[in-house]
C-alpha cells in the first residue's frame, strides 16, 4: 500500500534550537542566584533572626522560581517588551511574598516580616537589574545577526507588509524573516498550504507569523493544524496595535476564541496612587536639588539679560492651558527670532527643533545637554498641572496640525518625561511621536511610569537631543 502524499510529507518536525535551550537554562540559573543573593543580603541587614527563617527562606526561593516560571519569564515570546517583563517580575515577587507569608501562617513559623519584605525588595531589584543586563546582551547579539528565530510571514497585504517592516527595523524582537508567502492571488487552500510548507522546507524556518487579515477563515484552521502537527511555532497577529498584553484576555464565545480588551481607567485608586507618587517624588527632588537650582539661577542671571525662569503657555489635560516652567536657555527675544528660523526647522511635523539653535545662550547649552532646564517643572507637578511621566506638553500652535487621534493625548496630564523622550527624542519621526504618546495614554500604569523614569536616566546621560 502507498501512503497518501500530503503537503507536509517531506517536512521534518522542528525542535527548539539547542542554543536557545542552553540560553534559557542559563537565565534560570542566573535568576536563582540573583534571588538567593537578595535573600542573603536581607539576612545580613535584618535586625532580628527568628527560628522559622531557614525554612521560610527555602519556601520563598521555591515559590519565587515557581511564579517566575508561571509568569512565562523564560519564554522570549512573552517578554519582548521591557515594560511587560518589568511588570511580570514585580508581580512574581509579590506573589512569592504572599505565598510564603501564607505558608508561615499555616505552619505557625516564627518569621520576621522585616526579613521577608527586605528579601523580596532586594531580590526583585536585583532581578530587574540582571534582566536589564541580559536584555542588553541579547539585543547586542541580535543586532549582530545571532540569537534570532528564522520565520516566514504568511500574507502579502498591508498588515503583512507592516509586520515584515517592523521585524526588519527592530532586531531586538528576535525574528529573522526568511520569506513571505503570498495569499492575495492564492485562493486555493491546498495550494496555499503546500506553498507554506515548501517555503518552510526551503528556508529552514522554525516558525510562522500569520497576518490574520490575509488568510480566509476557511483556510486558517487547517493551516494552523498542519503547522502545529509538524512542530512549527505559529503566531497570529491580532490586528490590534500598541495594546499592552496584560489588557487582553482570550475567552470562548461560541465557536470562536475572542480577545476581550480591558478598558483603561484614568481615575480611581491608580490615578490617586500616581498623583501621590508624583507629589512625593517632585517634592523630594526639589528639596534635594535646591542648592543646584540656586547656583544655576545665578549663572543664568549673569550670562544674559532676562528672567531666570521662562514661563510658556502649554496645553494641559482636557485642553486647559497652563504656564510650563523652565530655566531660561534662550535670549529674551527668542520667540520673535523663531519666525526667521522657520525654514531651518529640523523637527518632525509641527515640532520645532534645531540641533544648533542660535537663540540658545552659553549657560543654556549646558542646561539643555543635562536636561536641568526642565527641573522647575517639578513645581508644575506639585501644582497638579503636570505629571512626572506623560505626553510632552504641546504648544497651542502645535495642536492646529493635530489629527483627531492625537487629541486623545489630552486625556492625561502632560509629563516631564515620557515614551517619546526616552525613544529617540528629537530623532523620532512625528508619526512615531504620535504613536508613542497614544500608546502611553491607552496603557499607562505605575509600572510603566517607573520603567520610563528608569529609562530617562540613560537617555539624559546620552544627551541625544533636547529633552
Amino acid at each position: 500500500m502507498h501512503a497518501i502524499e500530503t503537503p507536509r510529507a517531506g517536512l521534518v518536525p522542528v525542535t527548539e534550537p539547542r542554543k536557545l535551550t542552553n540560553t534559557k537554562m542559563s537565565v534560570i540559573m542566573a535568576d536563582m542566584v540573583v534571588c538567593g543573593s537578595g535573600v542573603a543580603l536581607a539576612h545580613a541587614v535584618s535586625t532580628t533572626t527568628m527560628p522559622g527563617t531557614l525554612p521560610a527562606t527555602a519556601v520563598l526561593l521555591g515559590f519565587w522560581a515557581f511564579w517566575l516560571s508561571r509568569a512565562r519569564l523564560y519564554s522570549i515570546r512573552f517578554i519582548t517588551r521591557r515594560s511587560e517583563e518589568v511588570r511580570r517580575i514585580i508581580d512574581s515577587g509579590l506573589r512569592a511574598l504572599a505565598s510564603t507569608a501564607l505558608i508561615c501562617f499555616l505552619f505557625q513559623w516564627d518569621i520576621s516580616r522585616q526579613f521577608l519584605i527586605l528579601a523580596t525588595v532586594f531580590g526583585t531589584t536585583a532581578l530587574l537589574a540582571e534582566r536589564e543586563v541580559m536584555r542588553r546582551r541579547f539585543n547586542s547579539r541580535r543586532r549582530q545577526g545571532s540569537m534570532r528565530r528564522p520565520v516566514i510571514i504568511i500574507g502579502d497585504n498591508d498588515e503583512a507588509n507592516e509586520l515584515r517592516q517592523m521585524f526588519a527595523e527592530d532586531s531586538n524582537l528576535g525574528y529573522d524573516v526568511q520569506e513571505a508567502v503570498p495569499t492575495l492571488h492564492n485562493p486555493d487552500r491546498s495550494a496555499l498550504i503546500a506553498d507554506v510548507f515548501n517555503t518552510l522546507e526551503r528556508t529552514g524556518a522554525t516558525g510562522v507569523v500569520v497576518a490574520a487579515t490575509a488568510i480566509p477563515p476557511a483556510h486558517m484552521n487547517r493551516l494552523v493544524r498542519d503547522l502545529l502537527d509538524c512542530g512549527v511555532h505559529v503566531e497570529l497577529s491580532s490586528t490590534l496595535a500598541d495594546i499592552e498584553p496584560h489588557r487582553l484576555t482570550v475567552r470562548p464565545l461560541g465557536r470562536y476564541p475572542v480577545v476581550y480588551v480591558e478598558p483603561v481607567t484614568h481615575g480611581g485608586w491608580r490615578a490617586a496612587a500616581k498623583r501621590c507618587f508624583d507629589v512625593a517624588v517632585a517634592s523630594t527632588m526639589l528639596f534635594l536639588l535646591a542648592p543646584v537650582l540656586a547656583f544655576f539661577a545665578v549663572l543664568i542671571k549673569l550670562d544674559s539679560e532676562g528672567p531666570v525662569v521662562f514661563k510658556q503657555q502649554r496645553v494641559g489635560r482636557d485642553g486647559v492651558l497652563f504656564g510650563v516652567l523652565k530655566f531660561r536657555t534662550m535670549v529674551q527675544n527668542a520667540e520673535e527670532l523663531k519666525k526667521e528660523l522657520t525654514e531651518t526647522n529640523e523637527g518632525a511635523g509641527p515640532l520645532f527643533k534645531m540641533k544648533v539653535d542660535p537663540r540658545v545662550t552659553r549657560i543654556g547649552k549646558l542646561l539643555r545637554s543635562t536636561s536641568l532646564d526642565e527641573v522647575p517643572q517639578l513645581w508644575n507637578v506639585i501644582r497638579g498641572e503636570m505629571s512626572l511621566v506623560g505626553p510632552r506638553p504641546a504648544l497651542a500652535s502645535e495642536t492646529e496640525a493635530w489629527d483627531d487621534d492625537l487629541y486623545g493625548r489630552l486625556r492625561v496630564r502632560p509629563g516631564i518625561t515620557g515614551m517619546w523622550q526616552v525613544s529617540g527624542r528629537s530623532g523620532t519621526t512625528f508619526e512615531e511621536y504620535t504613536r508613542l504618546d497614544l500608546f502611553y495614554v491607552d496603557n499607562w500604569s505605575l509600572v510603566v511610569d517607573l520603567t520610563i523614569l528608569l529609562r530617562t536616566i540613560p537617555a539624559v546621560l546620552k544627551s541625544d537631543g533636547a529633552y
